[in-house]
């Protein structure tokens, strides 16, 4: 597929001619959904909607990130997700998830992107549903694909003590054995890997090879991203939940548990 479109930045040219690009290798969806072939007349159909009708909010998703998800309630349950976004303001994104990244892919979830400022103003009871994002980006598992490494990164520090919400209605099981060929089910609450050992074996390996990206190396050259890092909710949600030894992503902290020691230093 081609480059994302990132307008809004006048960067980017600029680091375009920087460096070289994050890779952006082809994902095809893991199942075929069952059903007959399109008619001539269905074609035909199509071509006359994509000439006369409007598609402005699908148009607007310009913006391409591949990452990981795990069920919240479920953490063994883990898979690729893919990304197509709109960044609707600087506090704000909406983005449809896929299998992959070819016209084939199959819509499977839905995900919304909002800064630390706007997650302070939300009620206690909806941060349950909102996921961190400062481990995806500091491990480097979140990547722009196509992207000049120095945009994604300068990308990336844009999301850094950002949240998600984000809901599968499909369970096309990359990553895993045996996905749907239909949606069924309700939708799953997906979360964020926030220690390293979370991923299930071969997870990271398989993206990272099929699509010609270094997740080590994109964690190395987002060290300096760690300063900006604040303590966040939800960090430990899942603590505990892993068979596997875990160990702490630096810059990656639970909120609530960053107050309590402090509250115990000054107590001492």
């Amino acid at each position: 597929m081609p480059s994302p479109r990132l307008p809004r930045h006048p960067l980017w040219p600029l680091l375009a001619m920087l460096a070289g690009c994050t890779g952006s290798g082809a994902t095809d969806p893991p199942v075929q959904v069952p059903g007959r072939s399109e008619t001539a007349k269905t074609d035909v159909l199509e071509m006359g909607a994509t000439l006369m009708q409007r598609d402005a909010p699908t148009d607007a998703l310009d913006i391409y990130l591949v990452g990981f998800h795990q069920m919240k309630d479920d953490p063994q349950h883990q898979f690729e997700a893919h990304h197509f976004c709109q960044q609707v303001n600087e506090d704000f994104a909406q983005c449809a998830l896929y299998d992959g990244n070819t016209a084939e892919a199959n819509l499977n979830g839905i995900d919304y992107i909002t800064s630390e400022r706007l997650f302070e103003t939300l009620p206690q009871g909806e941060r349950q549903y909102w996921h961190p994002h400062n481990g995806e980006i500091l491990s480097g598992q979140l990547v722009a694909p196509g992207l000049p490494t120095l945009a994604d990164k300068e990308l990336m520090q844009s999301k850094i003590n950002s949240y998600g919400k984000t809901w599968h209605t499909w369970d096309t099981g990359h990553g895993q054995e045996g996905g749907d060929a239909i949606p069924l089910g309700e939708p799953a609450l997906a979360w964020s890997f926030n220690r390293f050992g979370e991923a299930a074996p071969g997870l990271i390996e398989s993206r990272d090879q099929r699509m010609g990206i270094s997740t080590e190396e994109r964690r190395r050259q987002r060290q300096d991203l760690v300063r900006m890092a604040q303590p966040q909710e939800g960090v430990d949600a899942l603590k505990g939940a892993f068979q596997a030894p875990t160990q702490p992503i630096p810059g990656v902290v639970d909120k609530t548990a960053s107050s309590q020691t402090q509250a115990e230093e000054a107590n001492r």
